[in-house]
């Protein structure tokens, strides 16, 4: 089994924004998570003909509603979440842009394949149309994984570094990671990380035709999550106050389900004592709430870990559905939402599990501020 670790003390998460299936505004984000209300709704099969019959959508979106018609006609749907997110974060209350992040801030956005619907709608174009090069050539950029990134900064004027990190449900951890190899290597000092994950039919038919028979069906969600990171000293510079001081990433590779509990232990073990950091200091803790033996897995190595102490568990995926490479960092959303909600946790630790099907658990340590 493989292992990575990144423990650094200083960069502060400092700002959110998130769209999900409450809304466009983070603040509905908050309430929604409060009041426990599901999202699950009936889907219009007039629109999507999908093989499911009810999803988490954010609610009335399409991407030239929400951001206008010029330059949406040809934006798919995860393209459409990612720029609307970043934007989200990137204005205050007047509509400005937040000081201290300007064109050289980089953006890191995790995902799963981009968009599985457009890839298969290019790809049958070619295959149906008179000639396989009848296709739009304004929808290939959308067949790319990092098409959603590279818009979010064209849109929003990011001339930093610009990445997309692909790793399943551990994609906001892992892109969480790169924002930091970022930061300490010198190539930004303010970096936007997050990640972005669409429903759509082909997302559906493909949950459908690789669930394992011990996977229970699950409702699947979209949104995107984004978190501005920073150092202690340009957030004060700018009027802002670190919500939590990301102490130490872990990450390891299972071979077999049966391994989840192990690898995932000792990856939270590694990330805590390279963090200093006691168990009994662990006030709230996001599982991924992964299906099937690896759910079993994820929720056996927190036992193991935390014995008899029992942080409150913080749970997403159950009101706004399966948001699989938008996961972890919707995770992180709710577990500042929870801390910020409790008040009285600044110093507290906050703890987030991811384990993906494809092999990959990860863990983040967080310092509540």
């Amino acid at each position: 089994m493989a292992t990575a670790t990144t423990a650094v003390r200083g960069p502060l998460i400092t700002a959110w924004s998130v769209v999900s299936p409450y809304g466009l505004e983070s603040a509905q984000f908050a309430a929604g998570l409060s009041s426990g209300r599901t999202t699950a709704a009936p889907l219009d099969q007039a629109i999507w003909s999908a093989p499911v019959d009810t999803a988490c959508l954010v609610p009335d979106f399409s991407p030239a509603a929400v951001l206008g018609r010029k330059g949406t006609r040809s934006m798919d749907r995860v393209t459409g979440l990612a720029v609307t997110a970043v934007g989200q974060l990137l204005r205050d209350r007047d509509g400005e842009r937040i000081a201290g992040v300007g064109e050289d801030a980089a953006l890191v956005l995790g995902t799963n394949t981009g968009s599985a619907q457009s890839m298969m709608d290019f790809t049958r174009d070619s295959l149906v149309q008179e000639k396989p090069f009848f296709v739009d050539p304004m929808r290939f950029p959308n067949t790319v994984m990092n098409c959603a990134a590279g818009q979010c900064a064209i849109w929003h004027r990011l001339k930093g570094p610009n990445t997309t990190v692909a790793g399943g449900r551990a994609s906001g951890l892992l892109a969480l990671n790169y924002a930091l190899r970022l930061r300490r290597s010198g190539r930004a000092r303010t970096v936007l990380c997050g990640a972005v994950e669409e429903f759509s039919a082909a997302r559906a038919w493909l949950e459908v035709h690789t669930r394992r028979a011990d996977e229970s069906e699950s409702v699947l969600g979209e949104g995107a999550a984004v978190l501005l990171l920073e150092s202690a000293e340009d957030a004060a510079e700018h009027g802002r106050s670190g919500l939590a001081e990301v102490l130490a990433l872990e990450f390891g590779v299972f071979h077999s389900d049966d391994q989840v509990a192990t690898v995932l232990a000792d990856s939270v073990r590694r990330a805590l004592a390279r963090s200093g950091v006691r168990v009994d200091e662990i006030a709230l803790a996001a599982d991924s709430q992964a299906h099937g033996v690896r759910g079993l897995g994820e929720r056996a190595a927190l036992r193991d870990v935390l014995g008899g102490h029992c942080p409150e568990r913080i749970a997403c995926a159950e009101p706004i559905g399966d948001t699989h490479a938008a996961s972890a960092t919707f995770q992180t959303a709710a577990l500042l939402t929870a801390a910020r909600a409790a008040g009285g946790m600044t110093g507290s630790v906050g703890l987030v599990t991811s384990v993906d099907r494809d092999g990959v658990v990860g863990c983040a340590v967080l310092r509540l501020g």
